[in-house]
């Protein structure tokens, strides 16, 4: 049979409707766009945001998250068509199964294994480094790194990673809630997502009176800047790169924060527990994308205005807990801002773990249910209704990432995994529209084929500016996906066998 086998519509409806033996419908628009706004306010702000500026946009990161929010804009029209008119777990997964056949939906389900799975792991990283912060660095550098890190001090001591110890916790800690339930954490989530946007609000409003013009000027890493070295004389910055300078660095700076917008296609693998996923998937997929955006632009501002970007380089000054780090040394009388926006930082990482673990566990629960992957993954919970094997499976792998791999690595794997679900949503509205143009659709994208077309591209610019290293990386990490399907999900496909 084809590799191209599509999984047909009614089907997928008739399981979407499934409400005796699948997951609970529990979700408001409400918990929805509350859901998206805990995984789009995180990681991507409070620490992707300097990794952007430092590395590659310097003050331009406003104009990169610009950039990265255009891309997101176009895909999230794309997304809000599928979640209203397949209102399934699976997101982009049971999206590509429609629209472009089995083995696409392979290839979709096992990059968004990089968009969650290493998400969740990098958000984690961020969460142990706040907590640091919080504890004024009393956590030694071995035990909350990973074993390729290093740094050598101002004394002239090397610091050689071993375990990042805070971060395996705090992953332990959520993925027993997930087990509970996910109206119980909705609960917790949009609780979080209250505190965290406040403190973003008071952020920008404070830190305003703060801002150096100087800092912004120039507004973009001017080409010929020199590289940054750490006191043993390691590279730790390099702008040779045509996208780590100038407007080059603007879309380099958009493939960073690009990880900071992942939250809103979370949103979608929450389908199949929406109370009335027809009304409620736009509006919280879309709905959580223009409130963080706005958000990020001028947060952007105001970061990159209270400090230097050139700061946001330096282990020992704010390449690590940035804003934190910006209020305490330019901030001078809002000292308890600091310690207030850290807690409020590690709660709300807490928020994005949460929904990152819960869309990578409904991915592994459809796909179970299709035969691609082992049927435990699809294996609820007796009492609580939650695919509670696979939140124990998807622990030890996150885990293992979180305490053995740097943070900055799992986040740009994290924004390859995203960009590339992103192109295919784009790519598979247009083909849905032209093969099934009267299938019942309650949201519709604007300007077919314009928009998915402009989504795609716009989210392939921004792979192709991912650095090298991260390219080779994702690649390997797709073709060991495809030995996987032609070793095992080939054979034990329900729909390629014809099962139920």
């Amino acid at each position: 049979m084809s590799l191209f086998v599509k999984k047909p519509l009614a089907q997928l409806l008739a399981q979407a409707e499934d409400n005796e033996k699948g997951l609970k419908r529990t979700l408001g628009a409400g918990n929805l766009i509350a859901l998206g706004i805990g995984a789009i306010i995180g990681a991507g702000l409070f620490v992707r945001t300097a990794a952007a500026a430092g590395q590659a946009a310097g003050p331009g990161v406003t104009l990169s998250f610009i950039v990265a929010a255009i891309g997101c804009a176009f895909a999230g029209l794309c997304y809000a068509e599928f979640a209203a008119m397949i209102p399934i777990a699976g997101s982009a997964y049971a999206y590509s199964y429609v629209t472009m056949g089995e083995l696409i939906a392979w290839i979709i389900g096992w990059a968004l294994i990089m968009e969650y799975a290493l998400g969740a792991a990098t958000v984690s990283i961020a969460w142990s480094e706040y907590l640091n912060k919080l504890f004024d660095g009393r956590i030694p550098y071995e035990w909350c790194h990973s074993p390729f890190e290093s740094f050598t001090d101002s004394a002239g001591v090397l610091h050689t990673g071993l375990l990042n110890a805070p971060a395996l916790v705090i992953l332990l800690l959520l993925t027993l809630l997930l087990i509970k339930g996910t109206q119980e954490s909705a609960t917790v989530n949009a609780i979080i997502v209250f505190i965290k946007v406040a403190i973003v609000v008071i952020f920008i409003a404070l830190g305003w009176q703060f801002i150096k013009p100087e800092n912004h000027t120039p507004y973009l890493i001017p080409e010929g800047t020199a590289a940054v070295t750490d006191s043993a004389g390691k590279v730790i910055a390099d702008y040779t790169g045509v996208f780590k300078h100038g407007w080059g660095g603007v879309l380099g700076g958009a493939a960073i924060v690009f990880f900071a917008f992942i939250g809103f296609d979370a949103v979608s693998t929450a389908a199949q527990e929406a109370k009335n996923p027809k009304r409620d998937m736009p509006i919280g997929i879309l709905g959580s994308l223009v409130i963080c955006t706005i958000l990020y632009i001028l947060f952007g501002h105001v970061l990159t205005g209270v400090a230097n970007w050139k700061d946001f380089v330096d282990p020992e000054k704010g390449r690590e807990a940035s804003v934190a780090y910006a209020i305490s040394n330019y901030m001078p009388g809002y000292g308890w801002l600091s310690t207030a926006v850290t807690v409020a930082i590690l709660a709300g990482f807490s928020s994005v773990i949460l929904v990152m673990l819960m869309g990578q566990s409904r991915i592994f629960y459809t796909m179970s249910n299709d035969g691609l992957i082992p049927k435990a993954f699809g294996d609820l919970h007796p009492k609580y209704k939650t695919p509670y094997k696979a939140n124990w499976i998807l622990f030890v792998f996150v885990g293992l990432f979180a305490a053995f791999v740097p943070g900055h690595v799992a986040g740009d794997l994290t924004s390859f995994g995203t960009l590339f679900a992103f192109v295919l949503v784009s790519i598979g509205v247009w083909i849905l529209r032209v093969k099934s143009p009267n299938i019942e659709r309650p949201f519709k994208t604007p300007l077919v084929p314009i928009v998915p077309l402009l989504g795609a591209l716009v989210c392939l610019g921004m792979i192709v500016a991912l650095d090298g290293q991260t390219l080779k990386v994702a690649f390997a990490w797709m073709a060991l996906g495809l030995v996987v399907y032609f070793l095992y999900s080939r054979k034990h496909s329900k729909l390629k066998n014809n099962q139920p």
